[in-house]
């Protein structure tokens, strides 16, 4: 991630005022420098770096601040309000809950929790079976890690071996950073699991005349040629369902391979679903678009709707492998939490969130295409689906611009639109896919607004 320093001293900026947008106050609001100030002493800086925004209140598709101010989010809180900030279908069951009252029985059984699995069951397809609930993405991660050894130990496999791609994300826990090529962010670990292997993303700017098909195939020769047989040696492949920084999806050749691969080897196939689930890329799972079957899935984030709130599901031959006991958590499967997944999932179902995610990401995608036709030398790629896209920014020799998309993320501040500062060479943009149509334009045009003046 690329240093850009963000500046806490308060900036006269343009008032606004629009039917979703408020800004009257200079931005960073008064007040804001020291709250981050007061953080910055008794809180780890690993949780800083965000926009300096102090969130007040949220709704809907808007963020307000205690000043008056209102924004555009055009970041869905980091996809966890897929279904809209605060939403009161949710609300309403958290506070039964509360009311009941039963907030937390460890892992001790409640009607809630039983008609929240069969609803999730039920929500994610014939494929799956079975689900275990976690309050946090990257243990879902680490819980099938898990699941795909234990069923490679049943398999009789010679080694518990772990197919990832490079540069894909799934947490920053011990086993879901051994999952990623990141070399620098894995350090601390002090040693690498010699059973987990990588294979390069299929990047567009990569295939050059390659198919999907080809490229996977490639890689999997150079594993091969390392050693490694696909057949004795590997037990599962996870793949982030798309690149998370630039919400890059792969060819759907390229997964299809994979699933052969993984069919004819015995070889469970894992998406890690943390950004793509719940509606978020028009279907209900990311890993649909692909077309192929899933063995597990790890969910999290729109999940819950807000509260922590994760899950692993499978087949049930795969989620019993663990013995009674061997898989549980104090915490999760709360009645508070089921609550709200129940919420969650109804409101998906009840307000057609997959169909309105599909459609409002075709105006996304046209719209920006249409800013990036403005700007051909400085935007490489428009990628995404549904209502996840991202904006490639490239410098005039080609290589990856790191700091303009900081600036226009905090033009768009300024502005009173939310979008995603990723600190690289993108900008991400995942409204709640309950945003209005007015909304998404109003936005839109922020966002053109901001990288014509910072470009121009």
């Amino acid at each position: 991630m690329a240093d850009y320093n963000f500046s806490l001293d308060p900036l006269i900026v343009s008032k606004v005022e629009t039917k979703h947008r408020k800004i009257v106050t200079a931005i960073p609001a008064p007040g804001t420098k020291d709250i981050l100030l007061r953080l910055g002493k008794v809180e780890s800086r690993s949780m800083h770096g965000q926009l300096p925004l102090v969130w007040d209140k949220a709704e809907g598709f808007n963020i307000f601040d205690k000043f008056g101010n209102c924004w555009i989010d055009f970041t869905s809180g980091i996809f966890f309000s897929n279904v809209g900030h605060s939403n009161p279908r949710i609300t309403k069951a958290l506070k039964n809950a509360i009311d009941k009252p039963l907030i937390g029985c460890y892992a001790y059984p409640n009607s809630i929790r039983a008609d929240y699995l069969e609803k999730l069951i039920d929500f994610a397809g014939n494929s799956f079976e079975k689900g275990f609930l976690l309050s946090a993405g990257t243990e879902t991660t680490e819980a099938a890690i898990k699941l795909m050894r234990l069923n490679g130990i049943k398999e009789g496999k010679k080694k518990l071996g772990i197919i990832c791609i490079e540069n894909n994300w799934h947490g920053r826990t011990l086993g879901a950073q051994m999952l990623s090529s990141n070399v620098p962010q894995k350090e601390w670990i002090g040693y690498q699991d010699q059973d987990i292997h990588y294979i390069p993303f299929p990047y567009p700017w990569n295939l050059g005349e390659k198919s999907g098909s080809q490229f996977l195939l490639d890689g999997i020769t150079e594993l091969e040629n390392k050693g490694i047989n696909i057949s004795t040696d590997i037990c599962g492949f996870m793949l982030e369902t798309f690149q998370g920084w630039g919400a890059v999806f792969y060819p759907s050749d390229y997964v299809q391979g994979i699933r052969k691969l993984s069919s004819e080897n015995n070889i469970l196939l894992t998406f890690d679903e943390m950004q793509a689930g719940f509606g978020r890329t028009g279907k209900a799972f990311g890993y649909e678009h692909y077309e192929v079957e899933a063995d597990l899935i790890c969910c999290g984030k729109g999940m819950g709707g807000g509260v922590p709130l994760s899950g692993v599901l499978g087949k049930k031959e795969v989620m019993d492998l663990p013995e009674i006991g061997n898989m549980s958590s104090t915490h999760s499967a709360n009645p508070l939490v089921c609550s709200a997944g129940i919420a969650v999932i109804e409101e998906i179902k009840e307000n057609c969130l997959l169909d309105e995610s599909s459609k409002k990401g075709k105006v996304l995608f046209s719209e920006l295409n249409n800013i990036k036709d403005l700007y051909p030398e400085n935007i490489s790629y428009v990628l995404g689906k549904g209502l996840i896209f991202a904006l490639i920014f490239t410098k005039q020799d080609g290589t990856a611009d790191v700091h303009t998309p900081s600036k226009i993320s905090e033009l768009c501040m300024q502005k009173g639109l939310l979008v995603v500062h990723t600190g690289r060479e993108s900008i991400k943009i995942g409204p709640p896919l309950n945003i209005s149509e007015s909304a998404l334009y109003e936005g839109i045009g922020v966002l053109k607004e901001s990288i014509q003046k910072i470009l121009e």
